[in-house]
């Protein structure tokens, strides 16, 4: 049987198996996996820390306990935190009824274990065997697994995607609409309609998104929450809490602590 690599630079579709998995540390690895493609889709799960994965058209936040659905053939990158620990499972693509888009999953207790365990598994695990079963049960699951709004849109247009970068760099840039429009020599109107055209999104919720996603990425790595309003440019930790907490209904530790205890799958679309 060919021999577990648990490596970042591991080929995935040099095996034909449904599924296979491989488990992560980032103390081990660099945190930036520049950009790459493969035949299989990915799961990204986080296990610890959390990760970043970007695509040409977006950003997804993978929270603690949660994951990132990347179709097969998808140019895509992945930034973890220092601490992060994390799972991949990639998937055939005729193994089971996936997304063809990029998603963020909750994924339950149950799917979390199984994903480990096959990423202890022979990447060529016999037909019929049980490791082979196992699989089958793991994608029934992941198929039922619920969806979260960890989601950035970002256009290919050239000042969108500068507007996106910049303010990765750069979170707590407070400038205005306005002033973004200056800086890249449109009108505000023409900006305002531009960034609803590109993203689905006004620019203020367009904002408000990246920095959730920034939040979520720095907590979980172990920020506080003083240190990342302090980041986003908040005036205030209660100031941001508040826009937090407006956003997603929670402050962003228990936000982060219901992601961890739930992750549970939406039985009601099996009947």
């Amino acid at each position: 049987m060919q021999p577990r690599h648990n490596s970042i630079d591991f080929d995935p579709d040099l095996t034909a198996r449904p599924a296979i998995a491989l488990d992560l540390n980032f103390r081990d690895y660099s945190t930036e996996i520049p950009v790459h493609q493969h035949r299989k889709g990915q799961l990204v799960l986080a296990l610890h820390g959390a990760v970043t994965c970007q695509v040409r058209d977006g950003m997804w936040m993978v929270p603690p306990n949660c994951g990132v659905w990347i179709p097969g053939d998808l140019a895509h990158s992945n930034h973890a935190t220092a601490n992060a620990h994390l799972a991949y499972l990639f998937v055939e693509p005729d193994a089971v009824s996936l997304p063809d888009h990029c998603c963020t999953l909750s994924v339950s207790p149950m799917l979390r274990e199984m994903i480990r365990y096959l990423a202890q598994q022979p990447l060529d695990y016999p037909d019929g065997g049980h490791t082979d079963r196992l699989v089958r049960v793991l994608l029934d699951e992941l198929v039922l697994m619920r969806q979260e709004d960890f989601h950035l849109p970002v256009s290919d247009h050239p000042k969108i995607r500068l507007m996106a970068e910049a303010l990765s760099a750069d979170p707590a840039d407070r400038s205005t609409l306005a002033q973004w429009a200056m800086r890249i020599a449109v009108s505000e109107r023409s900006l305002a309609r531009l960034m609803v055209q590109e993203t689905g999104l006004t620019f203020g919720r367009w904002r408000q998104q990246l920095h959730l996603i920034i939040a979520l990425r720095e907590i979980a790595a172990g920020t506080s929450v003083q240190a990342t309003s302090e980041m986003l440019g908040y005036e205030s930790p209660t100031a941001f809490i508040t826009m937090f907490k407006k956003a997603l209904g929670q402050t962003p530790t228990r936000y982060l602590q219901g992601l961890e205890q739930a992750g549970m799958p939406d039985y009601s679309r099996t009947s």
